[in-house]
């Protein structure tokens, strides 16, 4: 039986639940398709679990990015800090505003962000501080506050795969003076369409980002514009949706946490055998892809391949690498623990719906490899 890496049954047990909000939602007297009560409902109820000042739904997790950086007053001459292995957004929401990303080398080993890289990096035209959270390991939010907060710039924490994670008692999304989630379907709190979440503990910031996602209407009067604003709503029928199954996030967390910890148990050995697992932790894991660094990784991609196994390489190239991005960097500037991770990386199946059979089919097939290749 093939498994794939990611599942097409994602949401098949919620069909049922799905289509009857979608009949619930189209026919309300109000027909409120976008921004309705269903939206606030499940701002209050993301607002409330993290301990936010304010949650507000937005069209994308990359949109998120875009409108806090803005509300941040990030536009030309600013840079913004990011890590240099990651996914495009992160680099592209400041390149949007007229702003410099900047890319900050990672940890060889978690493939988060590297502080001491970041500090280095901080110069007057620094506006914001943006790391973030990467497969199955949180970025270190203590060390990045202490350095944001001492070199006066703002700290902004892409959470888009960490929902639910937390580390040292605090949220993934709190750390910073705002962070975003995703609930593109594949992630851990994933729903069948696109859309995200700003979190804040500054009112102000986030009355800000309500604006914006508006065509910086305030919500009171229509065809008032306070601000030049974007289209970032967010879709009631999803809304209700993800309210419906919020209840249940812990429970599919824990399920990902205890195959990634049974990954982590069993891959332990494999490190003299060129297959390195992420490091053994409980606290600051978000297990929402958990990927190996594998010195073979082609190699072992197609052997998972052949027995049925479905895998996924994760940013093939650095972000200061890819065409797109290239104007930002300068002659010389190197990257050594990005390049390394972009031909390492290799990202196995972790659903929660995997059965204890399949896990261990996975994680045995991955030791084969490591052992007798």
């Amino acid at each position: 039986m093939t498994l794939p890496f990611f599942p097409t049954d994602l949401f098949d047990d919620d069909r049922a639940e799905l289509l009857d909000i979608v009949h619930r939602v189209g026919l309300a007297p109000d027909q409120k398709f976008i921004l309705g009560e269903r939206t606030a409902r499940f701002e209050a109820a993301i607002r409330d679990s993290v301990g936010a000042a304010d949650a507000v739904a937005c069209g994308s997790g990359t949109s998120a990015l875009t409108l806090v950086l803005r509300a941040m007053d990030v536009g030309p001459g600013d840079e913004v800090i990011v890590p240099a292995f990651g996914c495009a957004p992160l680099a592209a929401a400041p390149a949007l505003l007229g702003a410099t990303p900047v890319f900050a080398d990672i940890d060889p080993w978690t493939m988060v962000v590297d502080p001491a890289a970041v500090a280095r990096l901080v110069t007057p035209r620094t506006k914001v501080i943006m790391p973030a959270h990467m497969f199955s390991v949180m970025a270190d939010m203590p060390e990045l506050r202490r350095i944001a907060t001492g070199m006066g710039v703002r700290l902004l924490e892409d959470s888009a795969v960490a929902q639910g994670g937390t580390l040292a008692g605090t949220p993934a999304g709190m750390w910073g003076d705002a962070g975003v989630y995703s609930f593109v379907q594949v992630k851990t709190f994933g729903m069948p369409g696109e859309g995200g979440m700003v979190v804040t503990r500054d009112a102000g910031l986030g009355a800000a980002v309500r604006m914006l996602r508006n065509h910086g209407q305030d919500g009171k009067s229509r065809f008032v514009y306070h601000r030049i604003g974007y289209n970032s709503r967010f879709d009631e029928i999803m809304a209700e949706f993800q309210l419906y199954r919020l209840p249940t996030l812990p429970r599919r967390l824990r399920r990902r946490a205890r195959i990634g910890e049974y990954y982590t148990g069993r891959f332990a050995e494999l490190a003299g055998c060129g297959v390195l697992a992420p490091p053994p932790a409980r606290d600051g894991r978000c297990y929402y892809v958990y990927s190996l660094l594998c010195e073979r990784r082609d190699e072992l991609r197609e052997y998972l391949a052949a027995r049925g196994i479905g895998s996924h390489v994760y940013y093939p190239a650095p972000l200061p690498r890819q065409p797109a991005f290239a104007p930002y960097t300068r002659p010389g500037d190197a990257w050594p623990a990005a390049e390394l991770a972009a031909r390492r990386t290799l990202a196995i199946p972790i659903y929660p719906h995997l059965t204890d059979a399949q896990v261990e089919r996975i994680a045995d097939a991955v030791c084969r490899f490591a052992k007798e290749s």
